[in-house]
């Protein structure tokens, strides 16, 4: 848009850089009895939004105060003209400008003389407007500060996350053992019923495959990429409406998937997450050599919608980081290993194992130090993004096999996944 002349009658925005409290929510029109209304400077004092543009390129806005004369200022951005804007010489203007002027907007130094005084100078030289700001002694310091090891941020999400297991944990075991002891009030008292048993022992339960592990992998790559492909505002609001995921709904999502879909077996968890591994470190590292980005990157930060990243993680502020900023970690990330570490509770409390001697204990310190992990390697990066089960699943599936595999019960946790039952009409004829 060209530069269009404003009217004659001069028109002063005071700018107050310097002043916070302009910006502030409140009341754009403010009455001050204190000064005087005189005819031709009866306006009221209204807060001015100053947009400002470089080469054609929007930049800032400033926020400053209408003054008591000159027209009435626009309400309507789109009727406001878009006007050149030039440094009066000598900056006060309390003068006659050196540099010439013809319709432009100048810019003003506060001091040595009355604003109406620099406002007739200005219209006198053919100003259309000017620009009155805080003439103050400015000063510059350049470094450029470290990131901390781990912000209180990352703190508040790993406690979210491990508490999400542990909690999803619990309630997964504790309906798990209801089930078990149902099913053995059912083998005691109604031996004829025991071709139900499958369906009482399963009832409101998924367990999942290895051939669900791997379609997994093929499905959340799709949606990824969709996701990637139609990123926009309106995409995003479509997600958090359909799914009301995001932040507490999305703790929730969590805590029921974890409870209704099980890991049946440690064969399973392990082609689960060692899909899930691959799956995070293509879509973060590999798959800039295709998309000449980093897919999952992208998608976390939303720079296609205009919003601050998808609904499906969890988000809070760094409060302490000096380049600001978010830290995040999406729900794949708390729930795929979730599952394993609910099976790992299961397990202890079917074969009635103690804290230390089971596996859910070891499986939760393993977990906690993976993300740990991967918030220092995060920071130690310059934030760039990383794939959280980079870290996660060796530490946590690691863990895992080794403790089953230096006990002994490595095979049955592999295959079976639960102890052996035997029947209490069996059982009491054996004796």
């Amino acid at each position: 848009m060209s530069p269009t002349k404003l009217p004659a009658a001069p028109l002063l925005l005071i700018i107050a850089v310097v002043l916070p409290v302009l910006v502030v929510g409140d009341d754009i029109v403010h009455e001050d009895d204190s000064a005087p209304k005189l005819p031709g400077c009866s306006n009221n004092f209204v807060l001015v939004k100053v947009q400002t543009w470089f080469d054609n390129v929007e930049d800032s806005e400033f926020v400053g105060v209408g003054a008591r004369f000159g027209p009435p200022i626009v309400s309507k951005e789109k009727h406001a003209n878009r006007i050149q804007l030039i440094l009066s010489d000598p900056p006060e203007c309390c003068t006659q400008p050196k540099n010439k002027i013809s319709g432009d907007v100048l810019l003003v130094h506060r001091g040595n003389c009355k604003f109406t005084t620099k406002a007739r100078i200005a219209e006198a030289a053919g100003a259309s407007a000017i620009l009155i700001i805080n003439n103050r002694k400015v000063t510059v310091q350049l470094y450029s500060p470290d990131r901390p090891l781990v912000d209180t941020a990352e703190i508040f999400l790993w406690l979210m996350a491990v508490g999400t297991i542990l909690c999803a944990s619990i309630w997964s075991a504790w309906s798990s053992r209801e089930a078990a002891i149902e099913l053995e009030k059912l083998l005691k008292d109604a031996p004829d019923d025991l071709l139900n048993m499958e369906s009482a022992s399963s009832r409101g339960v998924v367990d999942i495959n290895t051939i669900s592990a791997i379609l997994f992998v093929v499905i959340a790559s799709g949606f990824l990429v969709m996701l990637y492909k139609l990123m926009s505002t309106w995409f995003v609001e479509i997600l958090v409406v359909l799914f009301c995921i995001g932040g507490v709904e999305g703790i929730s999502l969590i805590l029921t998937v974890i409870q209704v879909v099980r890991v049946p077996n440690l064969k399973v968890g392990t082609v689960l997450l060692s899909c899930a591994f691959l799956y995070d470190i293509f879509w973060v590292f590999a798959s800039d050599w295709f998309f000449h980005e980093s897919v999952m990157i992208v998608v976390a930060r939303g720079d296609r919608s205009g919003e601050d990243g998808v609904p499906m993680l969890l988000k809070i502020p760094r409060m302490f980081d000096p380049w600001g900023g978010y830290s995040i970690i999406g729900f794949g990330d708390i729930l795929l290993p979730g599952l394993l570490i609910a099976f790992s509770l299961r397990y202890d409390w079917a074969t009635k194992k103690n804290l230390k001697a089971g596996y859910f204990l070891w499986s939760m310190v393993a977990y906690g130090s993976g993300l740990l992990i991967t918030y220092v390697a995060l920071n130690l990066m310059d934030g760039h993004g990383q794939p959280a089960l980079l870290y996660i699943v060796p530490f946590t599936l690691g863990t895992f096999l080794s403790l089953g595999w230096k006990r002994g019960e490595l095979k049955n946790l592999w295959i079976k996944g639960q102890p052996d039952m035997v029947c209490p009409h069996i059982q009491a004829l054996a004796h």
